[in-house]
């Protein structure tokens, strides 16, 4: 079970083949197995050795089903300004949300 964060769609032809391309950043497990408490994965941005993000450039094809990301919010308190699309950014681990369908569920389970 691999999770990647979408950053870009693109495509382009190379000696007459057509190749759809996604733009990724990986995720990594944070254990061997599932959170005991939530029954699901959690899951970290994962970075080189040297600190830098590790991207990818991969084929469309590669990509099998959305996942729904849960932020794991410890147990501090949240910024009054914080908005939904900096969750991503902002939090430092996730649990995959196979509850959200059964898809999802028979894929992360």
């Amino acid at each position: 079970l691999d999770i990647v964060r979408l950053h870009a769609l693109f495509s382009f032809i190379w000696r007459g083949n057509y190749y759809p391309c996604v733009l990724v950043r990986w995720f990594t497990h944070v254990a061997d197995a599932p959170d005991e408490v939530m029954d699901m994965w959690v899951m970290r941005l994962e970075m080189n050795t040297d600190g830098s993000p590790a991207v990818a450039v991969i084929h469309l094809d590669s990509v099998l089903h959305t996942a729904h990301l849960l932020p794991v919010f410890g147990n501090s308190l949240m910024p009054i300004d914080l908005s939904h699309y900096h969750s991503l950014d902002t939090f430092k681990t996730y649990y995959i949300n196979k509850y959200i369908d059964y898809h999802a569920f028979e894929i992360a389970s």
